[in-house]
């Protein structure tokens, strides 16, 4: 299996854990504002095979408690399943970053206790899930049964939004509320523009906006927070 990114030392993308991110080919969403881009395009290129990861593990081991498993969307590798035994084998404790359309795959995962944190990106409220993943008819089926499969508790979760202006809007976090409502952790994302992101036009709301948003989605998910915002 083919690694396509590596970030050897994170303080930020596994809550309370040192960790080392590993970033895997191939999504099925089109999200405007994604960061991650060319590993979606076909544009990468591999940077390492699975066994020169566990290598570098191997000689981690102290240094780096967990390893976060993103993308792209890693569900949609066959072997991720292996890979995340070879990092469990290993001694770390992983995170799974998904877009929570393969909630067969992620109920296997955490079934087998191969899963310590989940997150799950709740894009945009149901009715405008299409719009903001850029596949107008997508079938949320998948992501509901995800989002009901996480709640459940078996795992340890957060949701999180990556907020955009014109994507999202106040009624937009009523509706996710009450969706996700008694979340464990709910995160809302400051948007911000970079040069992998596919629609240059797109802007970040501003701190005042985010406030709205969250006050209005902290009548449903009391402990939801801010990230990242200026």
């Amino acid at each position: 299996m083919f690694i396509f990114g590596l970030q050897k030392l994170t303080l930020l993308d596994y809550p309370g854990e040192t960790a080392a991110t590993v970033f895997l080919k191939g999504c099925d969403l089109k999200c405007p504002y994604c960061h991650n881009s060319p590993l979606l395009s076909g544009d990468a290129d591999p940077l390492m095979t699975d066994e020169e990861l566990f290598s570098f593990l191997d000689q981690r081991k102290g240094l780096l408690d967990a390893v976060v498993i993103s993308g792209g969307e890693p569900c949609l590798n066959r072997g991720t399943e292996e890979l995340i035994k070879g990092i469990k084998d290993r001694g770390f404790r992983v995170k799974l970053d998904t877009n929570g359309n393969h909630p067969g795959e992620l109920k296997a995962l955490i079934d087998q206790g191969l899963l310590d944190y989940v997150a799950m990106d709740i894009k945009n409220s149901l009715p405008k899930y299409g719009l903001t993943t850029g596949i107008p008819e997508l079938d949320t089926s998948g992501i509901r049964e995800s989002v009901s499969l996480l709640l459940r508790g078996k795992c340890s979760y957060e949701f999180r939004t990556t907020v955009v202006r014109g994507l999202h809007e106040l009624k937009d976090f009523t509706l996710i509320g009450k969706w996700i409502e008694g979340a464990e952790r709910y995160f809302l994302q400051q948007f911000v523009q970079r040069d992998s992101v596919p629609d240059k036009e797109l802007e970040a709301p501003d701190r005042e906006e985010m406030d709205s948003y969250l006050k209005e989605v902290r009548k449903y998910v009391p402990n939801a927070e801010l990230r990242g915002v200026s």
